[in-house]
This record gives C-alpha cells, structure tokens and sequence, in this order.
C-alpha cells in the first residue's frame, strides 16, 4: 500500500466530516431542514409497533409526546372570556347591522325572534401588559398563566348545534360513526405505556342541568375497537367491570385469559376477523389495569401544596379539578391522549350567572394544570388544549335586561387556548371584528385545529390514514392545514 493510499485509510473523522459536503454545518443544517432524511426515512421513537401503532416512525420530529384536552362542553362564550369587545357596550341594546350578521345561519331557537339586540359582557376585562391579550375576571387563574398559553381568538366550525359541532371536534365529522382524534394517535403511534389505556376520558359538569354527551366523541369508528377512549368514572370503581368476581384469583384469571386468547386464535386463524385481535388486546389491557388503575387514581400521596394549587376541589372525585389532577398523573405515566370533557357551558339564558359559575369550576384547575406541569418540567412534551365546539352570538337571546341575558349558538368565531409542547407561549393569534362576529384576521378551522395537533405529535395528518368501505378515511378528511403562525 503506498504512502497516498494509506493517508486515505488513516483519514480521521473529523478530516471526514470537514471535507465532505463543507463538514459539520451541512450535516447540523441537514439535520434542521429535513431530519427524517438524515435518518434514512420514517423517524424512529415511540411511534410504531412496537407500541401497537401502525406507522413505522414518526413522519417528521415531534414537539409533543401526548395531549390534555379540556374540552368545555356546551360552548363558553368568546365574548365573556378572551375576545374583549366594548363596542357591544356602547351599543348595547342596538339592533345588530345587516352588514354585520349577513346571511350567517341562526340556530332553529331564533326562528320567532324578530330583533337581535347587541349585548355586551357585564364582566371587565384586563389586559396583559406582555401579550397585549384581554382576559375576563371570570378568569383571573388563567390570566395569570397568560405568559404560558396561546389564545387563538379566530376559531371557526361547520357545525352550528351541539351534538354535530362536539363531534365535529373530535372526530373531525358530523356525522357519527368516525374515529376520535385519540383514537387515531392511538391506532397511528400507539403508546409506550402498556399498563394503562393509550386514549382516556374523563367527565364532568360544573352545573346540574347540562346535556349529555355523545359516547361517539371518543369512539373508534371504523378503525379496531381496542383504540377506543376508556372512561374512568368517580368513585370506588373507576372502570366498570374491571374487578374479578368474588371468590375469582388473579392467578385463576390469568389461566382463564390464557385458555380464552388460545381459543381466539384459532378462530381469527379461520376466519380473518381483526375485531378478534381487538378482543383480545382488550382482555389483555383490563388484566393489566387490574393493578395499575387503582395505583393512579388514588390521590392520597399527593402533597398538601398540590391541593393549595388546583384547589379543595381537586379532593373530590369526579370534578373538573380532581380529573386535572388526574390527568396530570396520566401524563406522567406517558398516557399518549387524555380527553377531559367538563359539561354546563350552554347559556342560553341567565348567562351572567351561570358562566361565573362555570367559571369558578374550570378557570383554577386549568391553569394550575399548566403551572404544575410546567414545574414538572412535563410542559415542554404536553400539549393542552382548551376550549369549546363553537362560540356564542353577540346579540341576545331572548329577553335583554341589564342584569340578565343569553347568547345562541355562533359556529363563525371563538376563542380557545393552547399550551405547551411547540405552541408559542404568550401570544394571542387571530382577530374578530368589533363586534365579535366575524373573522378579519388569521382564521383557524376545525380542521387546522387537529392537523396542528398531529402535526406537533410528529404526524402528518394527510398520511395518517385508514382503508374503509373503498375510499381511505383520515381525521382532517380532505381539509386542513397547519397553523405554523402559532408554532415555535
């Protein structure tokens, strides 16, 4: 070997890197603009099957491990919360302008309503000296933590009554029978935790006259049942059917699922029926929570400075602060989707009381569900959502007094907030006009909504997808786009 040659051999790394494509600079530049490239394709983590999800790897990097969202069933109004309008108080009492209302749809509860007098919130706002951004006195927890979140004041749905319009949310339809955003992240990624269900719901209602939801809006659809939204319920049995019979051991249990997944094979080797895997991942997961549910929900090693910061609520099983707590110990068990669904927010009439009450009931634990992720340091791979399915109209419903009012349904703007994992802290994204009733700048669909989502969770929501009856179905449909605007 001559002397050339055996340079060539002996050429170190660094001599390498500094010489190839001009060194280190093009591989940590080719690392930002496309990383899933330098690792040879799909990248590779907690995604794929090896936690039970079909993709391969992630489609580029996540900002977010797993999601809270909590969902304000019922609608809270945009106008009593986070988008600040005084003209509606000057003009209180006004006939909305034609040009204003246009041709936007009513709800069938306006149908005999003949005027539509604007009305403004009896709530004062302040604003924040660092994010320009309003927020109520209904809210001052969540004003506090304004640093923290993005408010996105430009949302806006297709749907215009409760029921389509929550679905719409979730499943990314209005018609029933399709997957639930966490069913989706669960069938796609799958979940590094196998103790405990990838996709969980937990409910509750700040007041007692409330609609029902709609179990469909954490259904699994048309993809295998396993992916499924789990409830767990307030009180002794967090899981219905989840403890053995009496006089029936573990052990005994664990030889009854083993003879039982034996028999399941055999029948899915005959017929082909994935319904039959599900089955069985789902005995499976209950075996397992056997053990690991009972250890989550009991609160009684929680400090006393936990209870000081979500409130005495946070005590009591079953309310919207307890569930946030809740879902703060999920997320630290690496639960991929954790679905929060607080109930009461639909006033249609006595709004300026029962909004402070729904108020009271949300505003603390959700901020303080920020905070104590944040000094977890689990902020920073948590995504939290807030908000409702729609918004609320800027004229009353109904008789208007001073001390009393309502608000229909208003599917053309609301506000909701974000938090946490590749959301932009302290910022206040999109603009209403001075009433409150259309969008003038930065709107964001439903549909931008999730693809924003799963784009933070490393998913690509247009290649997230799943074969049915011919055509291949996906949460966004064939909408959406990713709101880069509110992304750090």
């Amino acid at each position: 070997m001559n002397d050339l040659v055996k340079a060539r051999f002996l050429a170190t790394r660094r001599e390498f890197l500094r010489t190839t494509s001009k060194g280190l600079g093009a591989l940590a530049l080719g690392g930002l603009i496309a990383p899933e490239r330098l690792l040879g394709g799909a990248l590779t983590g907690p995604a794929g099957p090896g936690n039970g999800g079909v993709l391969p790897g992630y489609h580029h990097l996540p900002k977010a491990k797993r999601v809270i969202y909590l969902f304000q069933a019922g609608a809270p109004s945009h106008l009593e919360t986070f988008d600040y309008k005084p003209l509606l108080n000057e003009r209180w009492g006004e006939e909305i302008p034609d040009s204003v209302r246009g041709t936007q749809r009513l709800s069938g509860m306006l149908a005999a309503q003949s005027s539509f007098p604007l009305v403004g919130s009896v709530y004062d706002f302040t604003r924040n000296a660092k994010t320009g951004g309003y927020f109520s006195s209904i809210m001052p927890y969540t004003a506090a933590v304004a640093e923290d979140i993005c408010v996105i004041n430009s949302m806006y749905t297709d749907a215009i009554n409760h029921e389509p319009a929550t679905v719409f949310m979730q499943t990314g339809s209005q018609q029933v029978g399709r997957p639930a955003m966490g069913a989706w992240l669960s069938y796609g990624l799958g979940s590094p935790n196998k103790n405990l269900p990838s996709f969980v719901v937990l409910l509750s209602k700040g007041r007692d006259d409330v609609q029902n939801l709609n179990m469909q809006s954490w259904s699994s659809g048309f993809l295998p049942s396993h992916h499924q939204g789990v409830q767990f319920r307030s009180g002794k049995d967090p899981v219905l059917f989840l403890n053995n019979p009496q006089g029936i051991t573990r052990d005994r249990r664990r030889r009854e699922l083993d003879v039982l997944e034996a028999l399941d094979r055999e029948q899915q080797q005959r017929w082909g029926d994935a319904e039959i895997d599900s089955k069985i991942n789902q005995y499976e997961m209950a075996y397992r929570m056997q053990a690991s549910v009972p250890e989550i929900t009991d609160f009684s090693n929680e400090p006393d400075h936990t209870f000081d910061l979500y409130g005495e609520e946070a005590k009591k099983p079953g309310t919207f602060a307890a569930n946030c707590l809740l879902a703060r110990r999920l997320a630290e068990r690496d639960v991929p989707f954790i679905q929060l669904y607080h109930m009461g927010w639909d006033q249609h009439g006595n709004l300026p009381r029962d909004i402070k009450t729904m108020a009271s009931s949300a505003d603390r634990a959700s901020a303080a569900l920020v905070k104590d992720l944040k000094q977890r340091g689990l902020l920073e791979d948590t995504l939290v959502v807030w908000g409702g399915e729609f918004g609320r109209t800027a004229f009353s419903q109904g008789k208007l007094t001073k001390e009393n009012y309502g608000r229909d349904h208003h599917p053309r703007c609301f506000s909701m907030w974000m938090a946490g994992a590749g959301v932009k802290p302290g910022m206040i994204y999109g603009k209403t006009d001075a009433f409150g009733y259309n969008i003038v700048e930065n709107g964001v669909h439903v549909h931008d909504l999730q693809a924003t989502m799963l784009h933070l969770l490393g998913v690509d929501h247009e290649r997230l997808t799943f074969k049915h009856q011919g055509r291949r179905y996906r949460l966004t449909d064939v909408h959406g786009h990713v709101v880069k605007g509110i992304l750090s």
